[in-house]
């Protein structure tokens, strides 16, 4: 059998990264917003995180960022002129609408898209669905850009198969990865899909949260299935729990985490439990090693201690069979409650063996973890040989993204920042460089 591995593409932060509160139902980025941001750090931070995983042996790949400010779509929305008349246009006109489409959103890959790796699909290709994110303006422009870079990056169509975005209406609102696990035996294996839905669109009866939106739809999920070519008795469905929707767990991997034989997850996350559990166990079967269903009690770590830390907006990581490592932000590390329950789940009997921690302050203060800032695919050899290989960290492609940032992002911006053409100037400048350094050919619109 060819064997595979999991690999985790992890967006690089664009230079326009800055706190603008655009994102309802996203508590961080609302209380941060307004406030002073660092992409200079911000991209060095998640360098880091990349290289730090690379060198422990797994395959990380890196897509880069989207052309921010989007002059395109402020075109379409009826600014006019030079691209300098513009941004003073937007930004006396619509500031904030200057700072959606200034957003370094793209920088959270796992709203990139939903993968099925090839053990899945019906023709044995490795499907890409871009997600719409049509919840949100800032994030439903990034889907043809985002198209474009899948493509550049799995460019083999013997092995990859890229589709477009699902209609950008709130009835398919797709989310992405951000709601979809895999779970398997070996990534090689079939596996189950695991699809999370914040509402029925359809259903006007069906339960939904009544304070912040529920981005994703299970028709969404059902459409990504069927286009995926996904076996029905392979499928698991599952709706999260509306009220912590409402308490600001937008995604569900903010409250849930899942990895090969392994389900991590909060005891509020789901609105029905012990439906999700029997469903996976069903579709589970009688394979070859046991499935681990890992619930965090409430009265051990709070929803808002998940919110706070971003608990199981972690990376859960196969280094073996049933040896797992957990890769959580440093907010985790300075709330008592999730340190303490993940040292005692680390003495315990799961397979999760060890807890690494990043510092990704800049990410976090936005309101995305390390499990936001990544898409995890699952290759087989021949698959990982047909990646564009200019995208694959390495010790080389570490140092010239490095010396890339220092010398093209800033180390402060705020939001009045974004009507300066100058930085415009800057982030085409840098881009177009950029798709020179990872051989992504002409994938921003400035370009052609």
């Amino acid at each position: 059998m060819n064997t595979a591995t999991e690999a985790n593409f992890d967006g690089l932060v664009g230079p326009t990264h800055n706190y603008s509160g655009l994102s309802f139902g996203n508590v961080a980025s609302l209380n941060n917003s307004a406030r002073p941001s660092n992409p200079k750090a911000a991209a060095k931070q998640g360098l880091v995180k990349m290289k730090a995983l690379a060198d422990l042996g797994f395959v990380q790949g890196v897509l880069a960022p989207h052309e921010r400010p989007h002059i395109p779509t402020l075109r379409r929305l009826g600014f006019s002129g030079t691209d300098a008349d513009i941004l003073e246009q937007a930004a006396k006109q619509a500031p904030k609408l200057l700072a959606a489409v200034s957003s370094a959103s793209c920088m959270w890959t796992a709203n990139a898209a939903t993968v099925s790796p090839s053990g899945d699909t019906s023709d044995n290709r490795v499907h890409f669905t871009p997600a719409n994110l049509v919840n949100k303006f800032h994030r439903s422009i990034e889907h043809e850009t985002t198209g474009a870079i899948l493509q550049a990056t799995f460019k083999d169509d013997k092995h990859f198969a890229h589709h477009p975005a699902l209609p950008s209406v709130d009835h398919f609102g797709d989310e992405g990865a951000a709601n979809h696990t895999r779970f398997c035996h070996g990534y090689s294996e079939q596996g189950i899909e695991f699809f999370v839905y914040g509402m029925e669109a359809f259903n006007n009866s069906a339960p939904k949260p009544a304070k912040f939106p529920a981005r994703h739809t299970l028709e969404a999920s059902q459409a990504v299935a069927r286009r995926h070519g996904l076996s029905a008795d392979q499928v698991v469905y599952a709706q999260q729990n509306p009220d912590v929707i409402d308490a600001g767990v937008f995604h569900n991997d903010v409250i849930a985490v899942g990895n090969r034989n392994a389900h991590f997850y909060h005891q509020e996350a789901f609105l029905d439990t012990a439906k999700m559990k029997q469903d996976l166990l069903t579709a589970w079967g009688d394979r070859a090693s046991k499935f681990h269903l890992i619930e965090v009690p409430s009265d051990a770590v709070s929803v808002q201690d998940c919110i706070q830390s971003y608990l199981f907006n972690s990376q859960l990581l196969s280094r073996g069979d049933d040896d797992m490592v957990l890769v959580v932000p440093g907010e985790c590390e300075s709330n008592p409650a999730v340190w303490a329950y993940l040292n005692s789940l680390v003495a315990g009997q799961s397979p999760i063996n060890e807890i690494k921690v990043f510092d990704l302050k800049q990410s976090m203060s936005n309101g995305g973890g390390p499990a936001c800032l990544r898409l995890r695919i699952a290759l087989t050899q021949a698959e990982q040989q047909a990646i564009n290989p200019s995208t694959l960290m390495n010790d080389v492609l570490f140092e010239r993204l490095n010396n890339w940032v220092e010398k093209h992002y800033r180390d402060q911006l705020h939001e009045k920042d974004l009507a300066d053409p100058q930085l415009l100037i800057e982030s085409r400048s840098a881009l177009d460089e950029l798709t020179q350094i990872m051989n992504l050919g002409s994938v921003y619109e400035f370009q052609r």
